[in-house]
């Protein structure tokens, strides 16, 4: 189906140029067209924009869709990283295959209603009673209309080895490995559009051995996925690391050759001016999580230092129980509004967000066939109304989303496919799955 998205409020393009409508087909973005330009050929659906800025579908570079079960636990309320960990692991431990599913769809829900098209996932509990997670993320994520590139996640050392996860939450190395091999060989597509793709994401200097992360760095290679994990979120880390290893963070993830250009990190904050440098050098991608990095008060990613130097920079809603939301354009504000205090307001702009959002976090997913609007790209894009009072004023259309606080998308689509209408789900009964979601996680909660 042919489609004239016509007579727009303001279309953000990567060279900001003037745009009234673009022409979509065969799910990819076909033409922009300047002012008082029409598509030529036939046209099957006309659909009118006005009143409505358009732009391209939120990136999200950074999630653990299962968090969604235990967000605001009071058990875990006002503790820094390490100690917040160390009392939700015994609870993620109990998780089963059905808590999973749900809050794969119900974070998915949540994320395109804020307008966000593609989301990675970070999976990397794998309790004894859950050794098939990934498929079932799998399974969950196909109905969703989401793009998901989906990791498998690993824990190998446990409490009782030095770590900070239980015994009961991780795997043994030939395990983890012998499941990433198959995963990959399974629901890995490759192809411009793919609706699922794989990573490789042992979980952190803290939980993982350096030999699983050089292992999983030559798996990945042999099979071309890329390899994402958490790292320099917490000077605890940075300790933690120089305890066991004698290294910082950054020269850990050097010495098992995961300092490159297929790889992404999330939060990436605890780094020095060398480091920086070196990751710029490298190409290497980063997840600036803004709320979660402020709810956990872990400290402030150096995005426009890290941007400057070379490294892809793309932005996270992080886990659900940190954050403790899954609204991707509600964290363009909070990163506009936080790299500005670090950085000064003549520094960071909104149109820097969302950049980050859009193309920068396509970049750190190794994906050129989203992020922006422009031909050839998928189809993918968040249109929002300006219609609520708290816009009521605004002059800039695209700067009112940000700087007026957006919250919700009226209309969202994936590869050329409406998923949200008038702000709801075509396919999805939210409240029937709002009420299973809590359901289990109060069943999670109480076990």
């Amino acid at each position: 189906m042919r489609t004239w998205i016509h007579s727009p409020l303001a279309t953000l393009t990567p060279a900001d140029s003037a745009c009234a409508g673009l022409v979509v087909d065969d799910g990819r973005i076909e033409a922009l067209l300047a002012p008082g330009e029409s598509p030529g050929g036939h046209v099957d659906n006309r659909f009118d924009a006005s009143g409505l800025v358009v732009l391209p579908g939120l990136v999200n570079t950074h999630h653990h869709y299962y968090q969604t079960l235990t967000r605001a636990l009071p058990a875990v309320l006002d503790k820094a990283l390490f100690a917040w960990l160390k009392s939700l692991y015994p609870v993620w431990a109990r998780i089963t295959p059905e808590m999973i599913h749900t809050a794969t769809r119900l974070a998915s829900a949540e994320l395109l209603l804020s307008g966000c098209t593609t989301s990675a996932d970070h999976h990397y509990v794998y309790p004894r009673a859950v050794p098939d997670a990934f498929d079932v993320q799998a399974d969950a994520s196909l109905g969703t209309g989401l793009r998901h590139v989906l990791t498998r996640g690993s824990m190998s050392v446990s409490e009782d080895d030095g770590g900070l996860p239980p015994r009961g939450t991780v795997q043994d190395e030939d395990t983890i490995l012998a499941d990433c091999e198959r995963v990959v060989a399974r629901y890995h597509d490759g192809s411009h559009g793919a609706k699922l793709q794989v990573a490789l994401a042992p979980c952190s200097p803290f939980s993982v051995s350096p030999q699983l992360m050089r292992e999983s760095a030559a798996l990945a290679r042999r099979h071309g996925v890329r390899l994402h994990t958490h790292l320099a979120e917490t000077r605890d880390e940075t300790d933690y690391c120089l305890r066991a290893t004698g290294m910082r963070p950054l020269d850990l993830l050097d010495s098992v050759d995961w300092l490159a250009g297929d790889v992404w990190l999330a939060h990436g904050i605890h780094f020095d001016d060398a480091e920086v440098a070196r990751l710029g050098r490298a190409g290497t991608g980063i997840s600036h999580c803004p709320s979660s990095n402020m709810v956990l008060a872990s400290g402030l990613c150096r995005a426009v230092e890290l941007e400057a130097a070379g490294a892809a920079l793309g932005l996270a809603v992080d886990g659900s129980a940190s954050n403790d939301g899954s609204n991707m354009i509600a964290e363009c504000r909070q990163a506009m509004l936080l790299q500005r205090l670090h950085y000064g307001a003549d520094r960071v702009s909104h149109r820097d967000a969302l950049r980050w959002a859009t193309r920068g976090s396509a970049r750190c997913l190794g994906r050129d066939d989203i992020g922006e609007i422009a031909p050839g790209r998928c189809a993918d894009l968040a249109l929002f109304a300006l219609d609520e009072e708290r816009f009521s004023g605004a002059a800039d259309p695209v700067a009112a989303l940000l700087l007026c606080g957006a919250q919700r998308a009226r209309h969202v689509m994936v590869g050329g496919d409406w998923i949200v209408r008038d702000g709801e789900l075509a396919n999805t009964d939210v409240d029937a799955l709002k009420h299973e979601h809590r359901d289990l996680a109060a069943r999670l909660v109480a076990a």
